[in-house]
């Protein structure tokens, strides 16, 4: 059975920053394409961040670039997000993603195309960040 596990849940203050991790089990961590999402509340769910299952290429949504990160740590396998300057507009339920690697011309372009999908193989159960202003 593959379970996706996010943790990191919290209440930050704008300005402030936090770490998430997802940590899988069930799959082979290193063939799949692994992301994140968020879904706003009464909003859509959207790809944040995501990365190519060697560790590059590396895709941000605009909202976010320059204020988060995607490190992998495929020997532990877990995905981080490291989020800093939060701004309110960053509330929301975050996702966990993972997509096997068939489904990608690379892993270098991997990043973009994960972060655009609406189906992958597996996600997580979210956890709740939430930034007060």
């Amino acid at each position: 059975q593959v379970q996706a596990v996010e943790s990191g849940r919290d209440l930050v203050q704008a300005g402030g920053s936090l770490r998430l991790s997802c940590t899988t089990s069930g799959l082979r961590f290193d063939d799949h394409g692994m992301g994140w999402f968020r879904q706003a509340p009464g909003k859509e769910r959207e790809g944040v961040s995501c990365i190519g299952w060697t560790g590059g290429g590396a895709y941000y949504a605009d909202s976010v670039k320059g204020r988060f990160t995607i490190p992998r740590d495929n020997a532990k396998n877990t995905l981080y997000l490291e989020m800093n300057n939060l701004k309110s507009k960053d509330t929301g339920t975050y996702y966990c993603a993972a997509d096997a690697y068939l489904s990608y011309v690379s892993s270098h372009r991997a990043g973009p195309v994960l972060c655009g999908k609406t189906n992958v193989d597996y996600w997580g159960k979210g956890t709740l960040v939430t930034v007060s202003s």
